[in-house]
């Protein structure tokens, strides 16, 4: 196979195992590596590498000259302001398409990642929100997410632009969920709320790149958005359950944190970060995320249109990321 594909966000957890999944599979991958990109993580990746920023138009038109497709990662999850999430999220997007407009060639698709956060919590557990319903991030990080799609589709009169949101993403590699096997390895877990309502969607980061690649070589994915979601949604009950073996422990103590209390904590840890300048990985917009009940979503369009199915179940992938863990000495 002699087609090109360029994969922004390469050095992160999503990334490196997109670019591993096309190299297999045949794909010549190129990369687009900012200044403050893990360049160790980049050269390990094998892949040709641009260097630049998504301000820096000719750093862009070499990244998209002659690429066949992009897979567009990359992005901030923490920002102190929005005009933060605006530059990380939003105009990357927006001069990435205006450069393939104008020196990209025959692109087949370009498949911008996006996020759950974009379209907001579901109202109930079943079926979760689906890619119809009118979406209402809870976020500053989700309105800027769903500001980059609306910028995406803007374009799908002229490119063939194709949007995936996925929920939360586990697997070897991750650090969000980690800290998760961590504490329950210390037998506890502390619960938003009551710790009993809540339910949310999740999904193995191979079955997520396999749900990508699906999207983006689909024609009947072309101008559409997507859940690459779990079949159903969790609670963290279920996903402790299918931990405890691994970790050698056989009970927990569960400890709700009432939602105000998470309120408060945000608000101090927040200001923290704006006296600091560094966004703190607690903070007012991340507590608006976590006190939500419902998210989930629902994969039926996408097992429509491209027959996406999340094939991990949760006891195997939640199994096999923590052996992992263990071998690379995280856990």
């Amino acid at each position: 196979m002699d087609k090109t594909v360029l994969v922004t966000g390469a050095t992160g957890f999503i990334g490196s195992v997109l670019v591993s999944s096309l190299q297999k599979n045949g794909y010549r991958v190129r990369i687009f590596l900012r200044p403050e990109s893990d360049s160790r993580k980049a050269e390990a990746l094998g892949a040709e590498a641009v260097a630049g920023r998504y301000d820096d138009a000719d750093a862009l038109r070499r990244a998209v000259e002659g690429v066949s497709m992009v897979f567009h990662l990359a992005g901030v999850t923490k920002s102190l302001d929005e005009q933060g999430f605006a530059a990380g999220n939003v105009m990357p997007v927006r001069n990435l398409l205006e450069l393939m407009a104008h020196h990209g060639g025959a692109v087949e698709r370009f498949l911008l990642v996006s996020s759950l956060a974009a379209a907001g919590p579901a109202r109930s557990a079943d079926p979760g929100v689906r890619e119809s319903d009118p979406p209402r991030p809870v976020s500053a990080y989700g309105r800027s997410k769903l500001e980059a799609e609306k910028v995406c589709m803007e374009w799908s009169d002229r490119l063939p632009v194709t949007v995936v949101r996925p929920p939360a993403v586990y697997g070897p590699g991750d650090r969000d969920v980690l800290q998760f096997f961590a504490s329950l390895q210390k037998r506890l877990m502390l619960a938003a709320g009551d710790g009993r309502s809540q339910r949310f969607s999740l999904i193995h980061v191979h079955d997520l790149v396999e749900g990508m690649v699906g999207a983006a070589i689909s024609p009947a994915a072309e101008g559409q958005t997507y859940f690459v979601t779990s079949p159903r949604g969790y609670s963290w009950d279920e996903v402790a359950h299918a931990a405890l073996g691994e970790l050698g422990v056989e009970r927990y103590l569960k400890v709700p944190l009432p939602k105000p209390v998470i309120h408060a904590l945000a608000a101090v840890a927040g200001a923290t970060g704006r006296l600091t300048g560094k966004p703190a990985l607690l903070n007012p917009d991340k507590a608006s995320e976590m006190v939500q009940d419902y998210w989930v979503c629902s994969p039926e369009k996408a097992r429509r249109d491209f027959g996406f199915d999340a094939t991990t179940s949760l006891e195997e992938g939640v199994r096999s990321t923590i052996r992992w863990y263990k071998d690379a000495g995280w856990l």
